[in-house]
């Protein structure tokens, strides 16, 4: 594990904020030269801790309306039925995570969808079918009010 000392920390926190920034931008952000900034942002990459960059799309601009939670129960357990399950439901393309949780359920997925009607399409047709789904809770998301930021 890569140590990071207060400027590696200043530029993370600078990148999740608005990672599309020129180096000479970020620097500027932090007190570093554009080459200084360059040299570390190499160097974070190099070491996993930046993994890449991503557009952070408004689902809601876009005409996804509903953002619900869904905790699913697999019905049978074993290596194959995950991966089975895992292949099925990241080929969903309203399911915008999957995560392999510790606890009531198997997995916590986030689904996005234009509307109640259009997520209980997704749910029936798509989700209820995959290979192993058991038990399904539904949380909607009422407000967002905080986004993930730096850790």
């Amino acid at each position: 594990m890569m140590d990071l000392d207060t400027t590696d920390r200043a530029l993370l926190r600078e990148m999740a904020r608005d990672a599309g920034r020129s180096a000479a931008a970020l620097g500027e952000a932090v007190g570093l030269s554009q080459p200084a900034t360059w040299r570390r942002l190499r160097r974070l990459r190099e070491a996993g801790i930046l993994a890449g960059q991503r557009v952070d799309l408004d689902a809601q601009a876009l005409g996804f309306g509903v953002t619900v939670f869904l905790g699913v129960k697999l019905a049978t357990k074993g290596r194959v039925s995950l991966e089975d399950f895992e292949r099925a439901v990241t080929a969903i393309p309203e399911v915008q995570l999957v995560e392999h949780v510790l606890g009531l359920y198997d997995y916590r997925l986030r689904v996005v969808a234009r509307d109640l009607a259009d997520f209980e399409r997704v749910l029936r047709r798509r989700i209820m079918t995959l290979p192993g789904v058991g038990d399904v809770e539904a949380n909607v998301l009422l407000s967002d009010e905080r986004r993930p930021g730096p850790i």
